[in-house]
């Protein structure tokens, strides 16, 4: 069953929810860690792929997000956002392949650095150009 969003007053139920919920000092936080922490997986990586955002179609949790990205070569993925890291586990948008084996990466950098040599190059010239910025920030 695929659900657009999580709802956190589903959660109601739950045992000691209400007492996570003051503790937290906002309703529902801890269930948008996972997508929480993807957003922030996009905004570090963007400027070096074509599109990348936290999917809406499929399900959310505290443990799992799923994030769609085109590269610079016009490849799509879905990826898995867990604890364990980054994974493909779809080559188009919102497709989940649960056939799919791929290794699970631990950061989004090494996993777009396996995909996408465009990445790469994107990448490599903003680590030059903050170098450069450095250089002349400390000879001023």
């Amino acid at each position: 069953r695929m659900e657009t969003d999580c709802n956190p007053m589903e959660l109601s139920s739950m045992s000691g929810y209400e007492e996570n919920a003051e503790l937290n000092g906002f309703e529902g936080t801890d269930m948008k860690d996972m997508r929480l922490e993807a957003e922030a997986v996009v905004n570090d990586v963007l400027f070096a792929v074509n599109t990348m955002f936290v999917s809406k179609a499929l399900r959310c949790a505290d443990d799992v997000a799923y994030i769609n990205v085109e590269t610079r070569e016009r490849n799509r993925y879905c990826l898995e956002l867990t604890e364990a890291g980054l994974k493909i586990v779809g080559y188009a948008f919102d497709q989940v392949d649960d056939r799919l084996q791929n290794p699970y990466h631990e950061t989004v950098y090494s996993l777009l650095d396996t995909l996408s040599p465009a990445y790469r190059e994107a990448f490599g010239n903003a680590l030059l150009q903050r170098l450069e910025a450095l250089k002349r920030d400390g000879q001023s």
